[in-house]
């Protein structure tokens, strides 16, 4: 009777098991149907920020960005929209490139995603080290080589943003930024129109404490490597993986 109690249990636990595996394995083939993904290690590649040309034109485009670049002799690996901004491509809120602030914080109230507090700011300094904060407590070091501001926080220590609804109607393509567990940064656009709770719930699920929504419907995407490739826009800043 022992024996067969044991097998039986034994059984149960196989099938539990299979279950679980089942729907993990289902829950993830689907998040890679809803998400184009890219990770990077900001100490082995160049991660940069971008605005204008070297003519001071706006370059606006991930075309344009491309070909900039490949006059240069460099390769784009990797881009996307960087943050929102305003009618004239000007970046809404704190901007800085090459140590330089191009465009001043923005702490006061509005209207729109932007303003729905807290937002926050993306940066990285001068030791290729990277960080996605609050904007009221980001402090200004003169280390700090790339940062755009955008909004709101998608993940805030671990939590997602109080504001957000899970089964809210309110859907859109969108893109951000997060910090994962090992300080590599993770890029994600959804590929479809989702809601922010469930936007920011996959950054969660990745791992990151920190997430920061970059953009919406205007978002674009440009990863060869997965055979996604956006060319257009009409940008302010865009974020790119740079390489020789």
């Amino acid at each position: 009777m022992f024996n067969r109690e044991k097998k039986y249990l034994l059984l149960r636990i196989i099938f539990l098991s299979a279950i679980i595996s089942y729907f993990f394995l289902k829950n993830k083939d689907s998040d890679k149907d809803k998400f184009i993904t890219y990770t990077i290690n900001p100490q082995k590649h160049n991660l940069q920020f971008f605005w204008k040309d070297d003519s001071n034109n706006i370059l606006k485009s991930i075309t344009n960005l491309k070909n900039w670049l490949a006059a240069k002799n460099k390769k784009l690996f990797f881009a996307m929209n960087g943050g929102m901004y305003k009618r004239d491509n000007t970046p809404q809120g704190l901007y800085i490139e090459k140590q330089k602030i191009l465009a001043a914080i923005d702490t006061t109230s509005g209207q729109g995603n932007f303003y729905m507090k807290p937002n926050g700011i993306f940066y990285l300094n001068n030791n290729n080290e990277v960080n996605v904060c609050r904007t009221d407590s980001f402090k200004l070091f003169s280390n700090v080589k790339f940062a755009t501001q955008s909004g709101p926080m998608l993940v805030i220590d671990g939590n997602i943003h109080s504001m957000f609804k899970e089964g809210s109607t309110s859907l859109n393509i969108r893109n951000g930024v997060g910090i994962l567990t090992n300080n590599n940064v993770l890029f994600v656009m959804s590929k479809q129109a989702i809601s922010f709770y469930d936007f920011a719930l996959y950054f969660k699920k990745m791992g990151c404490k920190n997430a920061l929504y970059l953009d919406g419907f205007v978002s674009r995407t440009y990863l060869p490597e997965k055979k996604w490739m956006q060319m257009d826009g009409n940008f302010g800043v865009m974020i790119g993986e740079v390489g020789n």
